[in-house]
């Protein structure tokens, strides 16, 4: 992954533009609560409820894929205790 020719910051910024331009429309509600990962130099995505299944079909199609990715309807993707919050629109 040449993730070296971005910052955690542009990666974040192209992934959640992506994501909210392009398929936020198209994903939710019908996979909310599942993983989407995308490459943010191509577009590409996957989805699946299991993030590395995911990662690695996507990675399977473009090896060198700069991913991103969030869990569809929520505000974090994971969480150590506590309760997922669904974000509120």
């Amino acid at each position: 992954m040449p993730i070296a020719n971005y910052t955690p910051e542009e990666v974040a910024s192209k992934g959640d533009t992506i994501y909210r331009q392009q398929l936020q429309g198209i994903v939710e509600p019908e996979h909310s609560g599942s993983f989407l990962v995308t490459d943010i130099k191509t577009d590409a995505y996957e989805i699946d409820v299991d993030d590395l299944k995911a990662t690695k079909r996507l990675l399977a199609s473009y090896p060198d894929a700069v991913i991103y990715g969030l869990r569809i309807g929520f505000l974090t993707a994971y969480r150590i205790g506590g309760r997922f919050t669904v974000n509120q629109k």
